[in-house]
């Protein structure tokens, strides 16, 4: 019987020393199966910041020769290549982070209640091998009990045969004798219903151990082991579903590299090439034929336009001064260098005729646009003065004096520099074999009144010429630039309120605060009153509102969150 339940426990025993080690095994699949994903996730964002840094070095640089290449379709394509390769970087991110949020997270997650259910289940088996056991001992020690004691009632019963049957024991002790073999024979008999009951309940709990606790428990393992498979699987189709998530995108950005390629035009690009290079010469004139003649050195003199001329042999122009040089095509410009390092005169008359012309027009584009900047902080510091000057508590109107006066300054500059810019394309499209349209010249800004007002005087730096075909220029100390413009407009920026026509409305307002608008110009607006904007914050810290026709007013720009029209200039929403 003891042999027999032990190979039952020893089985027991090892049923679950196997399930331990394939469990502990699972465990072991999933951490390796989600090492492998955080691997593949590290892989992806470790791709994807090589494929923006990558991206990031070929974007090209501000202020640089390629950011001008920009202007040629196949510079374009490969910048917009670079923009959707940016883009599929970002989808291999979008890749690492599903990755992690939903399957190493995940399991992560998973792994721990994992451990926790396995050590539970266990722990049940443990405890219910630890009881059977525990059971089985105290069955065994009532057994032996019972063994003892009938042995021992054997043997008081033995004793007392043996006294009673002796005629030299007394009475007493005869009696004794007997009495101790009833207590015997009791102690026995109470042994022996212990020894029934402990077998009783071992063997109910025998029972129930072998055809209940251990199978449940086998069991949850069991279903553990299925949920854990299968968690598996779901981890594994996720991560086939993270990739096919990306791919439309990724197909997009493949198109958008097919279409950038698509979209480069040859053609375009050399045209483009012939703009920004073409020179604006004349094409050389005839070479005059020379006669020899005795005694007679045959001068080496050219047309004004010819490819070379002697060194230091400049025709005279009609005007005076000398013959500009040229740059011919497939003659070396000894002042490349000197061209690349900024440091040509200030009227980029280092350049050719046209390549003068463009710079010459740029850089008048470019102080128009400082010129309107200034005229726009003027307009606002002029009207932010009237409204200081009729309510006197909102600020000084003196205050705002000196920075009008800096700006006026920096107007007065900004026209200087206008009018001498202006002079030298003047006299650069004078110069070329074409007239340019005016309107080219036009600043946007002012315009002279009277086309004899102005007077252009320039004398340009001399010029020679070398051998070879490039040429040198010396910039004289007496070159001066005059142009005087008479005439020009003063611009008006005194503020006025009275009888002006009803502006147009440019958006709308909504007030966040009431504001009570007891000073002249302004309006009392309540919490969310709607109006209409007529004049937007010029940066005086006031927005014009109209509530109807009649009745309009500033109102603090920090009171009111305005919608701008999109078709209105500027437009913009700010609070």
């Amino acid at each position: 019987m003891e042999e027999r339940m032990g190979n039952c426990w020893s089985y027991t025993k090892d049923q679950f020393d196997n399930l331990e080690k394939h469990t502990q095994s699972g465990i072991e699949f999933v951490e390796r199966y989600s090492k492998f994903v955080k691997e593949r996730s590290e892989i992806e964002i470790n791709y994807a910041k090589q494929i923006r840094n990558l991206s990031k070095k070929y974007q090209p640089k501000k202020n640089s020769r390629e950011e001008e290449e920009n202007k040629y379709t196949s510079c374009r394509a490969f910048l917009s290549t670079l923009n959707e390769l940016n883009d599929y970087a970002g989808q291999h991110e979008v890749i690492a982070e599903n990755l992690t949020s939903q399957i190493i997270a995940e399991l992560s997650r998973y792994l721990t209640e994992l451990k926790a259910e396995r050590k539970l289940h266990f722990n049940d088996g443990r405890k219910a091998q630890q009881q059977i056991e525990i059971s089985w001992k105290q069955l065994e020690s009532s057994k032996r009990r019972f063994e003892r004691d009938c042995k021992e009632a054997d043997r008081a019963q033995q004793y007392f045969e043996r006294m009673d049957s002796d005629i030299n024991v007394t009475k007493a002790d005869v009696e004794k004798a007997r009495q101790q073999a009833q207590m015997r024979h009791q102690m026995a008999a109470d042994s022996k219903t212990e020894y029934s009951n402990y077998l009783t309940k071992f063997n109910q709990e025998q029972n129930e151990h072998y055809y209940t606790l251990i199978p449940n428990i086998f069991q949850k393992l069991q279903e553990m082991e299925e949920r854990r498979i299968e968690r598996v699987g779901v981890s594994m189709k996720t991560y086939a579903e993270v990739d096919r998530e990306v791919l439309p995108i990724v197909g997009k950005c493949l198109d958008g590299m097919t279409k950038a390629a698509e979209s480069i035009e040859p053609k375009t690009d050399s045209k483009q090439v012939v703009e920004s290079y073409k020179s604006g010469f004349e094409p050389p004139g005839d070479v005059e034929f020379e006669d020899y003649g005795p005694g007679q050195t045959m001068k080496r003199t050219v047309s004004e336009t010819s490819l070379s001329n002697s060194r230091g042999e400049a025709k005279e122009r009609p005007g005076g001064g000398k013959s500009k040089g040229k740059l011919w095509p497939f003659i070396k410009n000894k002042n490349k260098l000197s061209l690349k390092l900024g440091s040509g005169p200030e009227d980029f008359s280092h350049l050719p005729p046209e390549q003068r012309r463009k710079k010459l027009q740029a850089k008048i584009d470019d102080i128009n646009k400082d010129i309107q900047k200034e005229m726009d902080q003027k307009d606002a510091l002029t009207k932010m003065k009237g409204v200081y000057e009729k309510n006197p508590q909102m600020g000084d109107p003196a205050s705002v004096d000196p920075r009008l006066a800096e700006i006026a300054m920096n107007i007065e500059k900004l026209q200087s520099e206008m009018q001498k810019f202006e002079g030298w394309l003047a006299e650069v499209e004078g110069r070329l074999p074409w007239k340019s349209d005016p309107s080219r010249r036009q600043s946007g800004l002012y315009e002279t009144q009277n086309s004899n007002s102005t007077t252009v005087a320039n004398n340009c730096a001399q010029d020679r010429e070398s051998p070879d075909g490039s040429y040198t220029e010396e910039q004289s100390s007496e070159t001066q630039v005059k142009v005087a413009i008479a005439n020009t407009p003063e611009f008006d920026d005194e503020f006025d309120d009275g009888d002006e026509e009803t502006l147009p409305t440019i958006g709308t307002c909504k007030a966040i605060y009431p504001f009570e608008g007891h000073n002249e110009g302004t309006i009392s607006v309540t919490e969310g009153e709607l109006l209409y904007v007529i004049e937007q914050d010029k940066g005086d810290g006031w927005t014009r509102v109209r509530r109807n026709e009649e009745e309009e007013g500033y109102v603090p720009t920090s009171y009111v969150e305005v919608f701008l029209e999109t078709n209105a200039k500027g437009a913009m929403t700010y609070i």
